[in-house]
């Protein structure tokens, strides 16, 4: 188990927000090691292995913060909940940046957070506590049974959480027409895109 003011760090970068409620803002990401949920279509398989990722002192992990306007940081895996936040986060605070995860919920919340991404998976699921705190839900659409999975969770989630279904990369282009019509007779969703990709930026 880590200690509290280091982490395994696989990369850090400044970049543009490319998911969801913040798509298109410029935010700084952390990725950490670490993933024990293993979804067969993730696209950082890397970062499941938190030994493999050097563990890296909370005061190193920020210094690049002091350098970059935008006052978003989003903490991201891997599985970043795995590991006690609350004194990244409490770091992250003190220098004036909004924090922001992202999350499967199959771990305790730990930490203080001004967004919580909820992106819960058939693999692992997520904790009840995420459905009253969840500030978004992120639905990623593999297949067409995705959608009556999505609607189960809708249904938990807090009133004032922003509802989101994202095409898996790797089948968007027969995902995207069933998400516009899902969306069009639901508006109470939106769509999100993995805008990154497209812009080409990590």
């Amino acid at each position: 188990m880590t200690t509290a003011d280091s982490l395994p760090l696989m990369e850090s970068f400044y970049t543009i927000q490319g998911e969801g409620y913040f798509q298109g803002k410029a935010a700084y990401f952390i990725r950490l090691g670490g993933c024990n949920v293993g979804c067969v279509w993730c696209d950082v398989k890397e970062s499941w292995d938190a030994e493999k990722h050097p563990l890296t002192s909370i005061e190193n992990m920020l210094s690049p913060l002091y350098k970059i306007n935008a006052d978003i940081v989003v903490i991201t895996g891997g599985e970043p909940l795995m590991y006690d936040l609350k004194y990244l986060t409490t770091s992250i605070k003190a220098i004036g940046k909004r924090t922001h995860v992202e999350t499967s919920g199959a771990h305790p919340l730990t930490g203080k957070w001004d967004w919580i991404c909820l992106s819960p998976k058939k693999f692992k699921a997520p904790l009840e506590s995420y459905f009253e705190v969840a500030n978004e839900l992120k639905i990623i659409v593999y297949n067409k049974s995705d959608f009556k999975w999505a609607e189960t969770y809708a249904e938990k989630m807090n009133p004032t959480c922003k509802l989101f279904l994202q095409p898996e990369w790797s089948k968007e282009k027969a995902m995207i027409p069933l998400i516009v019509d899902y969306v069009k007779r639901n508006p109470m969703w939106q769509i999100s895109l993995q805008t990154h990709k497209y812009l080409e930026v990590p």
